[in-house]
C-alpha cells in the first residue's frame, strides 16, 4: 500500500483533491475566517485593556483610600494621645483638688473639735467657778453668821463704802 501511494499520477490520489479543496476553501473563506478571528482577538484585547484600565483606576482609588485611612488613623491616634494626656492632667488636678479639699476638711474638723474642747473646758471652768463661788458664798455666810454680830456688821459696811471710790479709780485706770 505504501508503494501505491508513492506511484501513479498526482491527481489520481485522494490526498491531492483534499489538499486542493482545502486551498480553495482557504482562498474563498480564509480572509473572512482570519478577519473574524482577528476581530474577535481585537475585541478580546480591547476588553482586556478596558479591564486593565479599570483595575488600574480601582488600584489608584484604593491607594488613595488607603492613604486617607492612614491619615485619619494617625490623626485619630494623635487625638487619642492628646485626650489621654489631657485626661491624665485632669486626673492629677482633680486628685490634687481632692487632696487639698480633704486636708482643708480635716483642718476644719480639727478646728471644730478644738473649739468644742475649748467650749467644754470653758463650760467646765465656769461650772467649777460657779460651784466654787456658791460654796464660798455658803461658807462665807456661815462664817459671817457665826462670827459677826450687828455692831461689827455696821463697821464693815462703813469701811467698804469708804473704800469704794478708791477701788473704782483703780479699776478705771
Amino acid at each position: 500500500m505504501e508503494y501505491e501511494a508513492l506511484t501513479g499520477t498526482l491527481w489520481d490520489k485522494g490526498t491531492f483533491w483534499v489538499t486542493v479543496a482545502v486551498l480553495i476553501f482557504l482562498f474563498f473563506f480564509g480572509k473572512k475566517i482570519v478577519g473574524a478571528i482577528t476581530t474577535m482577538l481585537d475585541q478580546r484585547s480591547s476588553e482586556i485593556q478596558r479591564e486593565l484600565d479599570e483595575a488600574s483606576r480601582l488600584r489608584a482609588e484604593a491607594e488613595a483610600m488607603l492613604k486617607d485611612a492612614e491619615t485619619r488613623r494617625e490623626a485619630a491616634l494623635a487625638q487619642a494621645k492628646d485626650m489621654l494626656a489631657m485626661a491624665g492632667r485632669e486626673a492629677e488636678r482633680l486628685a490634687a483638688d481632692l487632696q487639698a479639699e480633704a486636708e482643708a476638711s480635716a483642718r476644719r474638723r480639727e478646728q471644730m473639735a478644738r473649739e468644742r474642747i475649748a467650749a467644754a473646758e470653758s463650760a467646765a471652768v465656769a461650772e467649777v467657778r460657779e460651784a466654787a463661788a456658791s460654796l464660798a458664798a455658803l461658807a462665807a455666810e456661815r462664817v459671817l453668821k457665826e462670827t459677826i454680830d450687828a455692831a461689827h456688821d455696821q463697821g464693815l459696811i462703813d469701811q467698804a463704802i469708804s473704800g469704794l471710790p478708791a477701788a473704782l479709780r483703780q479699776k478705771a485706770a
